[in-house]
């Protein structure tokens, strides 16, 4: 299986840069071939100019597309899964991916009469959170980000689709004792993961 994998993290130093690479392990000892587009490695552009947004306002799929975005639809057309690793800022992904979907989902491509875009045999998000989903706010959040993720910037993308929140992974706010193990727990899901992918 070929998996495309979008990484979206400003910081080397973090937890979600460990899940990233746990999944990576995982399809390379699975014999999987992979991509990634690592946004910010990349400096990704997330800002929709103005022509974009008159080509996606209008509907005139025979307005140019970038290169950049180009490049991405064609690592999708290369895939036969998705995966999406990032943190949960304020509820949402962060701002360089919610501007990869607002960039890259583009009319006549995944969406319109008859998008170009194939449906891919799985889409995976792999998301890390700082609060608990002992709360029941955090458990209400992560519906909503299912209801935007899997509901809408998905939907018939993908054959199946799945999310995985990987909660208390803040620093400080009682978390000091069980961040290690936690942290241990959720690479090796992330490893497992992709070594049993189908």
């Amino acid at each position: 299986m070929n998996v495309f994998v979008v990484y979206c993290h400003p910081s080397k130093n973090s937890f979600t840069c460990k899940i990233k690479e746990s999944f990576i392990k995982g399809l390379q000892d699975a014999g999987h071939t992979y991509e990634i587009s690592d946004l910010y490695d990349m400096g990704f552009n997330p800002v929709m100019s103005e022509a974009e947004y008159l080509r996606e306002g209008f509907y005139r799929e025979d307005a140019a597309i970038s290169e950049d975005i180009l490049s991405e639809q064609k690592k999708i057309d290369r895939a036969d899964m998705i995966a999406f690793i990032y943190p949960d800022f304020w509820t949402a992904s962060p701002a360089m991916l919610e501007g990869w979907f607002q960039r890259v989902w583009t009319y006549g491509y995944a969406y319109g009469n008859e998008p170009k875009m194939k449906p891919l045999e799985k889409a995976l998000f792999l998301m890390t959170m700082g609060g608990s989903l002992k709360d029941e706010i955090r458990k209400t959040q992560l519906e909503a980000i299912k209801t935007v993720m899997i509901g809408d910037r998905i939907r018939n993308r993908a054959k199946s689709c799945e999310m995985y929140a990987f909660d208390e992974m803040t620093r400080g706010y009682g978390n000091g004792e069980t961040r290690e193990k936690r942290i241990e727990e959720f690479t090796k899901k992330a490893y497992e993961l992709a070594i049993n992918l189908a």
